[in-house]
């Protein structure tokens, strides 16, 4: 498989993180993981914090990425619903500390969520 990155000079420079588009090459497995949000494993409960539920959620996507046998360095596409846009910031800090400087296409969007509790969803696209 090869993953091809394209940031072409004619379109604003990419963020932190970020590619405007991942190509993917090649026979590959292709993993489209669901919105996750910030419930811990019994269904119930869930950090209140932005920083909580976006540390919950990223490690929820690592444990389904392993599931797959795949990591966060085979993400090609992620999807992040914001609940407001003043947690931008630490998304983006968060975001980073599990990505490294791995550069999937990514998209961040401010929406009213399913449940008022929640502060981010995140969807996510990896192949192998």
């Amino acid at each position: 498989m090869t993953i091809i990155r394209h940031n072409p000079d004619a379109v604003f420079p990419p963020y932190s993180n970020y590619s405007h588009a991942v190509e993917v090459r090649g026979d590959v497995r292709m993993l489209f993981i669901s919105g996750l949000n910030g419930y811990r494993s019994d269904r119930v409960t869930m950090p209140e914090s932005f920083e909580g539920q976006a540390e919950q959620i990223w490690q929820h996507l690592g444990t389904v990425l392993r599931a797959a046998e795949m990591g966060y360095g085979d993400l090609v596409s992620v999807r992040t619903y914001l609940a407001a846009p003043e947690y931008r910031a630490a998304n983006t800090a968060i975001r980073a500390r599990y990505l490294g400087d791995h550069c999937p296409s990514l998209t961040v969007v401010c929406s009213q969520l399913l449940d008022p509790a929640w502060k981010l969803e995140l969807e996510a696209v990896a192949a192998r």
